[in-house]
């Protein structure tokens, strides 16, 4: 690692947060179930807390009656093919035309007869409890009347249990062609209604473009799960730009209730144990491009550490709980790709995801490492060039915080055989002293350091600049952790660079007791 004078390419002002303002929205995308390798259209209502997944369905709205079909004479389950007009079933608004009868008053009905199953329910008293489910087998149309427009009246051709059985959803035993209803008041109504399936709330959920269990993203996909690990499944949209349009609203809806979480969690903490930022991320494991699998984890910055959990900490116990944890003045936040002022305007336009280059299929531009002591560290990757920044600005801020409450570190290390206590310090620079006496050596200023190199495992050399000589002077130490020192000199001098700049300090707002630092 080396730290010179050099002047660096000049970077495009990232904002601090690019978010659109949270949205409730909603529109139709593709459900594709990779189980079953099933595709069909679904209605997407979005809140402010809730993502809501539609499903087309056939229900009746009106009628005289309300009867059950099927049985186990039939090797169908029993289904609800009438519902009573203004009856309870039908004010309830839970039965619908279709649904199989799984249990009355929690006795399992799925193995009995019609008339078993009917007993029961004329049985069941004044109050009966009916469990449902949607049968999947029985296609939408066998939920109309016979004779209702696009029904087939070549039964041949039917492969439903229900057909196959000679039973009918509107009690018709038989396997001839009915004759055209005649027109009744009291014949049921069917239209076809979007009915909940899914509901997920958005408070610590995640969003998925990824693979299960890779690094690959999908094309104009993407999958949302809840905190519980309930999923949507994988939404498939017609273009890129919608595809997008809805990552941004859900991610967007997803990062303000954690802010607002974040600001509940903070107002019983102290000052030093403040939560900066938390949030999903992906992390590649080591290995080879091909070979390289993915996982999902919640990091979180907090107070002095970093940390790293399997899942989002919910209770002050689980804060204990976390996979890793670093010291946060002695890691090293690093952007895959830089964003050069000369391509600024295209970088930007990525940035904001308006646009999508060839690189940006492996996701790389989305990334960002932190590095750890002993050449460790982790690899991560966001949905969003906005996530991107916000990670960004939350570790400058979170470290600049730890920096300034710290002041100081120190590391043993040794030079010629001997034992020295080397330590940096925000207000005075670099010290080094005898590990015994503590009598200082040498002293430097930050600004005095005009070099480094290292030689990747223990060994510095550090060069600085005497302030009456003007000559350049090198002193060589060794660490048993090389790595942790070099990230907490950059800790202390980034923190430094920012406490000068008004920009950063007036677009911060820090507790008080770091206000006069």
């Amino acid at each position: 690692m080396n730290v010179t004078g050099k002047q660096q390419p000049e970077l495009i002002e990232r904002p601090a947060c690019l978010l659109v303002p949270t949205s409730t929205k909603s529109g139709i995308a593709l459900l594709y179930n990779e189980e079953t390798n099933n595709t069909y259209d679904v209605c997407l209502k979005l809140t402010k807390e809730v993502l809501t997944i539609q499903k087309l369905d056939v229900v009746c709205t009106s009628g005289s009656e309300s009867q059950v079909n099927g049985g186990a004479e039939h090797n169908v389950p029993v289904v609800i093919s009438k519902i009573f007009k203004d009856q309870v079933a039908d004010q309830s608004g839970k039965l619908f035309v279709g649904d199989a009868v799984l249990q009355v008053n929690g006795i399992n009905v799925e193995h009995c007869t019609h008339e078993e199953v009917v007993h029961l329910l004329r049985t069941a008293g004044d109050e009966v409890t009916i469990t449902v489910r949607y049968l999947r087998e029985v296609p939408s149309f066998l939920k109309l009347p016979l004779g209702s427009p696009g029904l087939s009246t070549d039964h041949s051709r039917v492969s439903s249990p229900l057909f196959d059985s000679g039973l009918h959803l509107n009690g018709n035993g038989n396997n001839t062609a009915p004759s055209p209803p005649s027109p009744s008041a009291n014949e049921p109504k069917y239209e076809k209604r979007w009915l909940d399936a899914v509901s997920l709330p958005l408070l610590m959920a995640r969003v998925s473009r990824y693979k299960a269990g890779t690094d690959k993203l999908r094309s104009n996909c993407f999958e949302v799960f809840a905190l519980d690990g309930v999923s949507t499944n994988i939404l498939q949209f017609c273009t890129a730009a919608e595809s997008t349009d809805w990552l941004q609203a859900i991610s967007t809806n997803i990062n303000d209730l954690t802010q607002e979480n974040i600001k509940i969690i903070n107002k019983y903490c102290a000052s030093d144990d403040q939560i900066v930022h938390m949030g999903w991320a992906c992390e590649s494991s080591e290995g080879s491009t091909a070979g390289r699998t993915a996982a999902f984890k919640f990091l979180a910055l907090r107070g002095p550490y970093f940390y790293i959990f399997r899942s989002p900490p919910i209770s002050a116990a689980d804060w204990g709980q976390a996979e890793t944890t670093y010291n946060l003045y002695e890691v090293l936040f690093k952007v895959h790709k830089l964003w050069m002022a000369e391509d600024c305007w295209l970088q930007a336009r990525l940035y904001l995801g308006l646009e999508h280059s060839p690189e940006q299929q492996d996701n790389e531009s989305l990334c960002f490492s932190i590095l750890v002591g002993h050449g460790q560290s982790h690899t991560f990757g966001v949905e969003l060039a906005t996530d991107l920044a916000i990670w960004e600005k939350s570790f400058q801020r979170a470290v600049f915080l730890e920096v300034q409450r710290i002041r100081s570190k120190s590391y043993m290390c040794s030079s010629q055989g001997n034992v020295l206590c080397f330590t940096i310090d925000f207000g005075l620079g670099f010290t080094c002293s005898e590990g015994t006496s503590k009598t200082i050596l040498w002293r430097y200023k930050f600004s005095q350091l005009k070099g480094s190199s290292d030689d990747g495992k223990t060994r510095v050399k550090l060069l600085f600049k005497n302030a009456e000589s003007k000559q350049i002077e090198m002193k060589e130490l060794e660490f048993a952790n090389l790595t942790a020192v070099l990230h907490c000199i950059h800790s202390f001098i980034a923190a430094k660079v920012a406490s000068m700049d008004p920009l950063f300090m007036c677009s911060q707002s820090f507790p008080g007791n770091y206000m006069n630092s």
